[in-house]
């Protein structure tokens, strides 16, 4: 079963390295491993030449942003299954995508996903918020519920299902392709309920105050175009996060 991994960078060669190291470390060696570069001005596209036997493919170009880039590497990833591995973010343990593969291969579901740790720190490693997915419900999806997309890992199918990301979003085009995807009656999904990625804190969605108000104004664009609510929904999603900083390791 080969994966098509793909991660986007701008500018951030030494986190980039980071996550690099963490997809070499993975026990599972069937997947393709697909960079995407904005056209970065500092040393990356020097330092993805010590990983040549790792990377199937770099592409480093300008772009428009996260999701076009994303979307970039959808249109080269060839992986029965398809996940995401963002810059600076890790896989928890060597096992992630063997315990992936295994899920696919013995329950054979559209959608494998888990949960994600945020952390302050890698080294020592500190957990910030504890993203605990649990099994999935459509009606979950209206009261806001949603796993975080870096533990989603999809079938090909499901991609030519759902489409790419609508990039009119900047910064919740995310969910609302999960939306569209957790949504369908034509797709199944599968919970392995164990932390396979930490992230680091300080992405694009919470950089700043006027961050935090565009967020919230697309999550509630995405809600109402995907008919999963209304205010309510947006007000739910918002307030579960809260549990995520007292749920523990």
């Amino acid at each position: 079963m080969l994966i098509s991994l793909i991660t986007v960078s701008y500018n951030a060669c030494d986190s980039l390295e980071e996550t690099i190291k963490s997809v070499r470390a993975q026990e599972f060696k069937d997947f393709e491993y697909i960079i995407i570069d904005g056209g970065s001005k500092d040393n990356t596209s020097m330092m993805v030449k010590d990983y040549q036997d790792l990377i199937s493919l770099y592409v480093s170009e300008p772009d428009g942003g996260i999701y076009e880039a994303l979307n970039k590497g959808l249109s080269y990833a060839k992986g029965r299954v398809i996940g995401f591995i963002h810059a600076n973010d890790r896989f928890a343990n060597p096992q992630v995508l063997s315990k992936i593969a295994s899920l696919f291969s013995k329950e054979n579901p559209d959608v494998v996903y888990g949960d994600l740790q945020y952390v302050s720190s890698f080294d020592p490693l500190q957990i910030f918020r504890n993203w605990k997915s649990g099994n999935f419900d459509a009606s979950k999806v209206r009261r806001g519920w949603m796993p975080p997309h870096p533990s989603v890992y999809f079938s090909r199918e499901v991609l030519q299902k759902v489409g790419d990301f609508d990039t009119s979003y900047k910064i919740s085009a995310d969910y609302e392709w999960l939306l569209r995807l957790m949504l369908r009656e034509d797709i199944t999904l599968a919970y392995l309920p164990e932390v396979l990625v930490y992230m680091a804190i300080g992405g694009a969605s919470n950089r700043s105050l006027k961050s935090i108000i565009q967020k919230s104004r697309e999550d509630y664009r995405a809600i109402r175009k995907n008919k999963a609510g209304g205010l309510f929904t947006l007000l739910s999603k918002n307030f579960s996060k809260l549990g995520q900083f007292f749920s523990g390791k």
